[in-house]
């Protein structure tokens, strides 16, 4: 047999159901799969291939999958830092997305996401925003793959000054983007449950029921947003959703950082998943997602970096390093969400959760060719005892030296192979001059 790449001198994280290591591995792909692992022998020979790629030792993994993005918001990096999230918000985000957001900034402030992603190791992402058609011209160019949700919000936004109008532009953008693209898959996100009312979230559901499309929203983020949801519905926000007929094995709820123990086990009933974002709920002093008890109840939970307005940066290394290390801190429990715990959120449970696992999210054969290689010659990698503790308590996005998608090289030898980041960089300050004038 034949490759068109062959990754070798490997040690490969698989992430599949055994989560098995393999030492002296070799991954073969297949135009966009992966058509053959595993271990050499003292005798292996390599399979021919067009390209071979030696990995020097180091790791190969799946590619990281974050589930909760809003790409373009890397135009309002460290604007309004140390704030609280209503007055974050209403007082700097939604003014300066009102005067800043249109087709050309979310073009370029999306092309610099995907240049920040690729180059720390993520595949994929879940995004949610709008000017959402811009979004994912600027995704599928750049290579990865990609859930892409047009935002949906009860007051005038960005590209939908009718609010009336917010369910037609979300069907319009789905309806144009429905099997356009081989790794772009259409959603719908509503931004939250105190900003869209009960018949928003009904047709925003409705909607992706009618194309089998995943329905996201921000939910149980603040303890303001569940003393206002219970002073308004008298009920939790993930009671008022239940309620609401949006919550089932299709629903994917960024945060939960504030639900008891009704909220989990609704949410496990459901099937619904929840991406959890460690690094901006504590920026934004949100609290601790009990991560453990979702995980403990059968939930499947995902890990995102959220926007760069609320977290700063994107890389998925120090989000499951902060991951671990918080459950263990809130729990007074070292063995709670130990390192292949961690990696799993990042990877398969996050694909999971965005309903790609038949895909991606672990290293096996007839999967899609989605994959990083890790450069472990570095002291903070050396020596090398335990590949998953070394991924989640030491690597960092910038070890990755090879990325691929669908068997595509996005990344090679810390290289961008789909991005010129230095036009990308010089279009971004541009803006950004713009937005800081303001």
């Amino acid at each position: 047999m034949q490759f068109d790449t062959l990754i070798h001198n490997a040690i490969l994280i698989t992430c599949n159901p055994s989560f098995d290591i393999i030492q002296r591995g070799w991954v073969g792909v297949s135009g966009r799969r992966i058509g053959a692992l595993g271990a050499a022998s003292e005798d292996w020979q390599p399979p021919e291939a067009l390209e071979a790629i030696d990995a020097h030792g180091g790791i190969v993994m799946p590619g990281l999958v974050n589930t909760h993005t809003h790409l373009p918001m890397t135009l309002f990096r460290g604007l309004a830092d140390d704030l609280p999230l209503t007055t974050w918000l209403e007082k700097h985000i939604f003014p300066s997305e009102r005067a800043a957001i249109h087709p050309e900034s979310v073009r370029w402030g999306t092309l610099l996401a995907c240049a920040e992603m690729v180059l720390s190791g993520t595949t994929t992402c879940c995004d949610g925003y709008f000017h959402e058609g811009c979004v994912a011209q600027a995704v599928r160019a750049a290579g990865l793959r990609a859930v892409l949700a047009q935002g949906v919000i009860d007051h005038p936004a960005p590209g939908v000054a009718d609010p009336a109008q917010n369910i037609m532009v979300a069907r319009r953008f789905c309806q144009q983007w429905l099997n356009r693209a081989e790794t772009i898959r259409p959603s719908v996100f509503c931004h939250s449950p105190y900003t869209c009312s009960r018949e928003t979230l009904a047709a925003a559901k409705q909607l992706c029921r009618d194309f089998g499309l995943l329905f996201q929203i921000h939910a149980a983020e603040t303890r303001w947003e569940v003393d206002h949801i219970r002073s308004t519905t008298g009920t939790t926000p993930i009671g008022h959703l239940d309620q609401a007929g949006v919550l089932d094995e299709r629903t994917l709820l960024a945060h939960c950082v504030w639900v008891d123990d009704a909220d989990v086990a609704i949410i496990a009933e459901r099937g619904a998943g929840i991406s959890h974002n460690p690094e901006s709920n504590m920026k934004l002093a949100s609290g601790v997602a009990p991560v453990a008890r979702m995980l403990a109840a059968g939930i499947c939970v995902g890990l995102g970096s959220d926007g760069c307005a609320s977290n700063n940066d994107m890389d998925l290394f120090y989000a499951m390093d902060l991951a671990a290390k918080l459950q263990k801190a809130v729990r007074g429990d070292p063995t709670v969400l130990p390192a292949p715990a961690a990696i799993r959120m990042a990877t398969i449970d996050g694909a999971r959760a965005l309903g790609l696992d038949q895909q991606i999210g672990s290293l096996e054969p007839g999967k899609q060719a989605d994959l990083i290689v890790i450069d472990t010659r570095v002291p903070h990698l050396t020596p090398l005892h335990q590949p998953a503790s070394a991924v989640v308590y030491a690597a960092k996005g910038s070890d990755v030296h090879t990325v691929m998608v669908g068997g595509r090289l996005l990344m090679k030898d810390r290289q961008l192979q789909t991005l010129d980041i230095e036009e990308i960089m010089f279009h971004v300050m541009r803006l950004a001059a713009g937005i800081a004038s303001r």
